[in-house]
């Protein structure tokens, strides 16, 4: 059973974003708050799996929130559900910890989808805003240096046909019609590569594809 925490200040939306969630029986809300504050305050409490923060916040936000509860429970998950898709926060919100980053107008399965592969570790970010995302660190390293040598991550050919189509924006499910493959077999393959480059986050592998031009 995983268990979650909501952070949202505003009540109908927490009751909503609740009732959703709990129809997944192997999900539970054991706790709700209205701030980064009263957040990390039920962490303690109840020790959960993986907290859906809001951004904008009363008190303490979802950003200071965040790295709050990634300081105290590295371990626990925290998943980013805002209306704000600009760059700037997204980065801010990576940089302080979060292990996702997701848009209110998400759809319901998705949202579910999302805290699942949020448990896993598969560094979820909602496909436009991390399209944003790509498009800045190719314009922020177009005068970097050559890339450096990789060999000794002894990368396969599949793995840098995906760390390309990563570099380029296109989700699991474009890449699995890309390259033939099971959408499962690319979202396995994604997080062996992670784990192989010591990254967290598909932000992370973008950049590692941009700096070493793996095209």
């Amino acid at each position: 059973m995983i268990k979650l925490i909501i952070t949202e200040d505003q009540v109908i939306l927490r009751e909503t974003l609740k009732y959703i969630i709990e129809q997944k029986s192997d999900i539970k809300v054991v706790g709700c708050a209205g701030n980064g504050k009263e957040a990390l305050q039920l962490c303690r409490e109840l020790m959960p799996d993986i907290v859906l923060m809001d951004l904008v916040m009363p008190g303490v936000d979802g950003l200071e929130g965040t790295k709050l509860i990634k300081r105290e429970f590295p371990d626990v998950k925290v998943l980013i559900l805002t209306t704000f898709g600009d760059k700037d926060n997204v980065l801010r919100a990576l940089e302080n910890g979060a292990d996702g980053y997701i848009l209110k107008d998400i759809e319901p399965d998705d949202l579910i989808s999302s805290i699942f592969n949020t448990i896993k570790g598969l560094g979820v970010i909602q496909e436009d805003i991390l399209n944003q995302i790509i498009s800045q660190i190719k314009s922020n390293y177009h005068n970097e240096p050559d890339a450096q040598d990789i060999s000794h991550f002894s990368l396969t050919e599949r793995e840098r046909a995906i760390i390309k189509y990563i570099t380029e924006g296109k989700s699991n499910k474009e890449i699995a019609r890309f390259l033939s493959l099971a959408e499962g077999s690319v979202r396995n393959t994604v997080s062996g590569i992670l784990i192989k480059l010591d990254l967290k986050d598909r932000v992370q592998l973008a950049v590692f594809g941009v700096k070493n031009n793996i095209a």
